[in-house]
């Protein structure tokens, strides 16, 4: 059964950081392509970074390069994202789903919150 927990979401002042995780079980991770999506209250989920499965590709939409950077360990079945000078717009509930670009299937762990309010 394919189970993702993300963590690490908090209350962050703006131009703080914060270092999500999620740990995905149920499934080879090392074989699967993987992505974070954030979704705000009443929008649709939308794509933020995807990485490869051994990690030498990443891709990130324009509002979070420079900022973010997506990264994975296949030893611990877990996959990052280091979020760097967050602004209030970042405030979202963030998720993990496997896929490059795009979900490969309709699995979606409980999200983490990331609020950056001063």
């Amino acid at each position: 059964q394919v189970q993702l927990v993300e963590s690490g979401g908090g209350l962050v002042q703006p131009g703080g950081s914060l270092r999500l995780s999620c740990a995905a079980f149920g499934f080879t991770f090392k074989s699967a392509a993987m992505s974070w999506y954030r979704q705000a209250s009443g929008k649709e989920r939308e794509l933020v970074a995807s990485i490869t499965t051994g990690g030498g590709a990443t891709y990130y939409v324009d509002f979070v390069k420079g900022r973010f950077t997506i990264s994975r360990d296949n030893a611990k079945n877990t996959v990052y994202l280091q979020m760097n000078s967050l602004k209030p717009d970042d405030t979202d509930v963030y998720y993990c789903t496997v896929g490059y670009k795009t979900p490969l299937y309709d699995y979606w762990g409980q999200g983490t919150q990331v609020t950056v309010s001063s």
